[in-house]
C-alpha cells in the first residue's frame, strides 16, 4: 500500500478579492511539480465566490468536470443550452469532450457560494459534450457512504467518462466504515469536508487530503462528527 498526504495548509492559495480558492493540485498561478495530479484526478479546487460575482464564459475540452456545492447557490450556463442553479445537496457533472463553453456565477448578491470543482481526465477523447445534475437528498444516509459519481449512466449518481466512483459520507463520532475499491488498480483520494477522521491509521482534519493506492480497501473512523468525500480513480491515464 502506498499513501500521500496533503495537509490543508499546504495547498496553493489564490485571493482575487471576489474569489478565494485553494488548490490541492497545481492550477493557474500555483505550480508544484510534485502535486500535478493523483492518477486521473487533475484538479481539486475549494472555491468561495462573493455575492453576485463569478467566472465569465470560458472554454473546456476533453475533461470531466464535477462541481459539488457546499453552501449557497451557483448559477451555471453553457453552450449546450443549459441554464441551471446548483446548490448544497446537488452534484453536477459536465463532460467537455469536443469542446464546451460555460460560465458560473454566485446566484445570490448577499452571501457567498462555496463549492468544490474537480477535474478528471476522461478515458475517451472527443466525446459529444454532455451535462448531468442530481439532487443527493434522496441518496444521503447517516453513517454510510453513498455514491454520487460513477462511470455508468444507469447507476446511482451522475456519470462520467472514466472508471471513477465518488462517495460522500456523513459520520457520527465513533462510527467506523470500510470502503472496498470498485476496480483493481484504482486508488482513492479522501478529502475531509468537516470534522476529523482516521483512515488506515492516518489522522485527517478539515480540508486535509489523503491518497491511497496499491490496496483494495480502506478503513475509516470518525474521531468526531465528520463529512468526507472519497474519490476512487484510475492511477494511470
Amino acid at each position: 500500500m502506498k499513501t500521500i498526504i496533503h495537509k490543508a495548509n499546504t495547498r496553493g492559495a489564490a485571493n482575487h478579492g471576489w474569489l478565494q480558492s485553494y488548490h490541492t493540485f497545481s492550477f493557474a498561478n500555483y505550480y508544484n511539480p510534485e502535486r500535478m495530479n493523483f492518477g486521473v484526478l487533475r484538479v481539486l479546487n475549494d472555491d468561495r465566490v462573493q455575492g453576485g460575482m463569478g467566472f465569465g464564459t470560458h472554454p473546456h475540452d476533453n475533461m470531466e468536470i464535477i462541481s459539488i456545492p457546499l453552501e449557497g447557490d451557483l448559477e451555471h450556463q453553457d453552450s449546450m443550452g443549459n441554464i441551471t442553479v446548483i446548490k448544497e445537496g446537488d452534484v453536477q457533472a459536465m463532460s467537455a469532450g469536443t469542446g464546451v463553453t460555460h460560465s458560473e456565477k454566485n446566484k445570490n448578491n448577499d452571501k457567498e457560494v462555496k463549492f468544490l470543482q474537480i477535474w478528471i481526465f476522461p478515458n475517451k477523447k472527443n466525446v459529444t459534450p454532455k451535462y448531468d445534475q442530481i439532487s443527493i437528498k434522496d441518496l444521503e444516509k447517516p453513517n454510510a457512504l453513498y455514491q454520487v459519481v460513477s462511470p455508468n449512466k444507469n447507476d446511482q449518481g451522475v456519470w462520467i467518462h472514466q472508471d471513477a466512483w465518488f462517495h460522500l459520507g456523513n459520520f457520527s463520532k465513533g462510527h467506523s466504515e470500510t470502503y472496498t475499491f470498485k476496480k483493481e488498480g484504482n486508488g482513492v483520494y479522501a478529502f475531509v469536508l468537516e470534522g476529523e477522521v482516521t483512515i488506515n491509521n492516518t489522522v485527517l482534519s478539515k480540508r486535509d487530503g489523503l491518497g491511497i493506492w496499491e490496496t483494495n480497501a480502506i478503513t475509516i473512523l470518525a474521531n468526531e462528527n465528520a463529512k468526507l468525500l472519497l474519490m476512487e480513480v484510475p492511477m494511470s491515464m
